[in-house]
Parts: structure tokens; C-alpha cells; sequence
């Protein structure tokens, strides 16, 4: 079913973007590590520029997922039941069982980071201290895909420290060991940062501490999410699996239980704070509620062995196969809808459309350059640079005129295309960032008008404008209106600036 979505359904706005990023040879980029190009970039060396070129990779990512999160069950049960919920529970789940065949850094981070978690599991079972050298190797790749994986550094920590072993491990040289694997493997990143004055750190820093006025609705944005991507009923079940998870780790010391239910608890109460007053990114969360899954399998399993009351034996087992019954039938309605419904249930509203028809803006543009002599494209929102990028497959220059801090290190786009010769502007009609090019000589000269359409509902309305007296500065200054990061919405302030050397 992923791969029919992948190779069906139209790519997303960041899914182009980060295609985009595979067209590059960068070290890394100012928003995420570069995991996620390298593995755009695989799949489309086996499928080409295709939706399924772009997603294959983040398929296979979830069914290695998947096949951790059944090995660690394996390994704590030897309960086959147990393993075939630890498979089922995120085939459940709204966000595993499909969205993960939607590109993102967190599809590229999620099956690094549960094999490093496998590999403390496997460091347990075996006693064998190698195991610490592996769980570095995967921290360093999950570095490389996403910087909130820190977040599982309290869950390592608790692992080594809070269990009797933990004099052993502080003498031993083995867990430092793993952590010059992790910032070795990792140093892409740093290596980028330190030569662009740390600008992904600083903004990801400026993220994490932003703080608006209290909000209860940004508090139920981020729920609902959570009970929309995870489940209804999956989502009590995995939350009330890492509260017992956690209190027989804790009180018995178990390593295991330890490591999953501290990797679920302190992420989630993080971004369950930071909601409060900030909203947070629908993929945000997402790394955590794998550890979560093996956490309500293994219970299960324990369950099983009298380590419960006869009564909680029974909701408890009850609960997790009414939770994988009632949630993977919605998955597949979600599937259909996406690929299949000739319905929009939502109208302007519809998430889905919102992102729809650009391949008909693309075409548009293409007839109105033919007629008027312009050679390139110029726009100021991302998603439009992507998207036009991704239907245009680089047939013409396209520039994104403003943030030029997201493409540090690019390649040149077409520098003689560009200059001295008209171009064309498209921006929505709400573009609040056309007044930028009114500090320039730029004239523009209305085209067309084009509206992006979704199973007969007209989305967004779009302006194209002849562009002329004016050749973008690809390399602006740091600090300077058409170099600086935007606020992305989430409180940070607009004139925050990222410095370049």
C-alpha cells in the first residue's frame, strides 16, 4: 500500500524541497542534516525523478523499522505474539502505516535511531561491550538525519546510569568510545556549521527556546496530532503501556524498560510543554512512539506471565487488538481517499488539496514564458520554488529571490539565463513578500491570474507578472532583507539573522 502511494500520489511541497537538496553536493543544509538528500538521492538513482524514486528510500526505512522493533521484542519475550504486535501496532498508526512513504528528515531518522536503541538491546542480551561501538555508529547516522534525536540522549543516560551496572560503564571506555563514533560519523554537519558560523545550531537553539503567551490551542493542536497520526485508540494504549514500561523499569532497574519508556516520556513531555506556547510541527514528535510500540508489545508478553492482575491481563490485551483492529481499516480509508476518492470531503480546507495542482501553475508558466521572452522564474515562498522546480525538472531556472540563507553552498542555477533578461514573478496573491522588490528597480507587469484546483475545488489563486530591470543577487549580504531566515511561523522574530562566511 506505501508503494502505491509513492508511486500515485502526488509529491508534497517539502517533499519537493527536499528534493531539491538531492540536486546538491553540500555538506549539509541550513533547516535539516542531509540524510534526507542522500536518500532521496538513492531512490531516484533506481527510479529516476519519480514520486516512487523520491519515497522509496523512506518505505525502506519503515520496514527496517519494523523489523527492529520485532527483534527487540524477539529478544526481551521470545514471544512470537508479542512480536507480531510490536509489526501490527505501527501498521495501526496513521503516520507509520502510510505517512511514512511521505518523504521527511524524521523517515530517514527513525530506523537510525531504534538501531541504536537495538543495540543497547542487544548490548544486555549479550553482555558484549562491542554493542556500545554500534549504538555510536547508529547515533552518529541518526545525527546525520535529524537534530531532535538529542532529545533520546536522557533515555541513554538513564540506561547507563540508574541500573546496578552503572560503575561498570562509568570506568569502562567503551560508552565514550561511542560518542566519538556519533560525533565522528555526524561531522558533516559540524564541519558545515563551523564554515557558516553555526546557523543550523543557532536556529534549531532559537527553535527550542522561543516562547510565546500560554495558548490552549496550540496544546490541542499538538494532542490532536497525536491521537490523529498515532491513533485513537492506539495512542492510550502506547501511553498507558510506557507508564507501566516505566514503573517496572524504575523500580526493578530493568535496562530495557528503562531505555523505551525514557525515550517515549521525555520527549513527549517536552513537546507537550513546549505547545504551551509554540506550535509543534506535525513531524515533530514522531521518533518517539517506535520505543513506544515495542513497549506495549513486550507488555503484552509480561502480561501474559502473571506480572499483572488477572483483570488488567484482560483489558490490557483486549485494548492493544482493538487498537490495531480499528486502526489500520481507517489507514487504508486514508489510502483511498489520497489515491483513489474523486471526492474533496474538505474543501479549501482539505490538507491534502492545499498542496495540489501545481502541476497545472507549472504548464501556465511555461506558455506565459513562451509568449512574453522571459527565460527563469522567480518566486518568494519555498513550497512554490520546490514545486515549480519539481514539475520544470530544471528546464528553466527557477529562483526563490528571498531567504537566501536556505541555499548556502548551492550550485549556480544560471546566472547568464538570469541576468539582463526578463524573468517571470509568481506568488500568490496574499505574497507578503512582494513589497521586497519594491527596494529594487525591478517592474512587473501582470500576466495571467491562475488558481491551483483540487478534484473541482479551487485551492489558491496565483499571480504571474513579467519581471524586468532586475537580475536577483544570488549571494546577498548576511542581515540584508533578501538573505534572511523567515519566522516559519513559530514565533521566532523575522529579523533574526543567520551570518555566512
Amino acid at each position: 500500500m506505501r508503494l502505491v502511494y509513492a508511486g500515485l500520489f502526488e509529491l508534497r511541497t517539502d517533499e519537493a524541497y527536499y528534493w531539491t537538496w538531492s540536486k546538491e553536493s553540500v555538506l549539509s543544509f541550513l533547516d535539516h542534516p542531509p540524510m534526507i538528500a542522500w536518500f532521496i538521492r538513492a531512490g531516484t538513482a533506481i527510479f529516476g525523478d519519480t514520486g516512487l524514486g523520491v519515497r522509496f528510500m523512506g518505505i525502506v526505512g519503515m520496514l527496517v523499522t519494523q523489523g527492529l522493533l520485532a527483534d527487540i521484542v524477539r529478544r526481551v519475550t521470545q514471544d512470537l505474539r508479542a512480536m507480531l504486535v510490536a509489526v501490527l501496532l505501527p501498521e495501526a498508526a496513521l503516520y507509520y502505516g502510510l505517512l511514512t512513504a511521505k518523504v521527511a528528515p524524521d523517515v530517514a531518522m527513525i530506523p537510525f535511531a531504534m538501531a541504536m536503541i537495538w543495540s543497547l538491546v542487544r548490548l544486555v542480551e549479550s553482555d558484549d561491550n562491542s554493542w556500545w561501538l554500534a549504538a555510536g555508529l547508529f547515533a552518529g547516522l541518526a545525527l546525520l538525519s535529524k537534530l531532535t534525536v538529542v532529545m533520546l540522549v536522557p533515555a541513554i543516560l538513564a540506561f547507563m546510569l540508574v541500573p546496578a551496572w552503572r560503575g561498570r560503564w562509568l570506568r569502562s571506555p567503551y560508552p565514550w568510545l561511542a560518542v566519538l563514533i556519533a560525533f565522528a560519523v555526524s561531522s558533516p554537519v559540524l564541519i558545515w556549521n563551523a564554515g557558516h558560523d553555526w546557523a543550523s545550531f543557532k536556529f534549531q537553539f532559537i527553535r527550542a527556546t522561543t516562547n510565546n503567551e500560554i495558548s490552549l490551542r496550540t496544546v490541542g493542536d499538538f494532542l490532536g496530532l497525536q491521537f490523529g497520526q498515532v491513533g485513537l485508540i492506539v495512542l492510550p494504549v502506547v501511553l498507558s503501556a510506557i507508564v507501566l514500561t516505566a514503573w517496572r523499569g524504575y523500580s526493578r532497574r530493568e535496562p530495557v524498560a528503562i531505555l523505551l519508556s525514557t525515550a517515549v516520556l521525555v520527549p513527549f513531555g517536552y513537546f507537550l510543554w513546549k505547545s504551551l506556547t509554540l506550535r509543534v510541527g506535525d513531524t515533530w514528535p514522531m521518533f518517539l512512539w517506535p520505543p513506544a510500540f515495542a513497549a506495549a508489545a513486550i507488555n503484552v508478553s509480561m502480561i501474559g506471565r502473571g506480572q499483572f492482575s488477572p483483570g488488567m491481563l484482560k483489558s490490557g490485551v483486549a485494548w492493544t487488538y482493538g487498537a490495531i483492529a480499528s486502526g489500520i481499516p481507517l489507514v487504508v480509508l486514508v489510502f483511498l481517499y489520497c489515491v483513489a476518492s474523486p471526492w474533496n470531503l474538505i474543501g479549501k480546507n482539505d490538507p491534502i488539496g492545499g498542496e495540489a495542482g501545481y502541476a497545472a501553475l507549472a504548464d501556465r508558466a511555461v506558455a506565459e514564458m513562451q509568449t512574453s521572452g522571459a527565460t527563469w522564474i522567480a518566486t518568494t515562498d519555498y513550497r512554490t520554488y520546490a514545486m515549480l522546480r519539481w514539475h520544470l525538472k530544471d528546464r528553466v531556472p527557477v529562483i526563490q529571490i528571498n531567504q537566501r540563507a536556505r541555499f548556502l553552498g548551492f550550485r549556480d542555477p544560471g546566472v547568464a539565463v538570469i541576468r539582463d533578461h526578463a524573468g517571470l514573478y509568481i506568488a500568490q496573491v496574499t505574497d507578503d513578500d512582494r513589497s521586497l522588490l519594491a527596494s529594487t528597480p525591478a517592474v512587473l507587469a501582470p500576466l495571467a491570474t491562475v488558481e491551483t484546483m483540487f478534484r473541482g475545488v479551487a485551492m489558491k489563486t496565483y499571480r504571474i507578472e513579467k519581471l524586468t530591470g532586475w537580475t536577483p543577487e544570488l549571494n546577498p549580504a548576511p542581515g540584508t532583507p533578501f538573505y534572511r531566515w523567515p519566522n516559519l511561523a513559530m514565533g521566532i522574530s523575522p529579523n533574526y539573522q543567520v551570518a555566512s562566511r
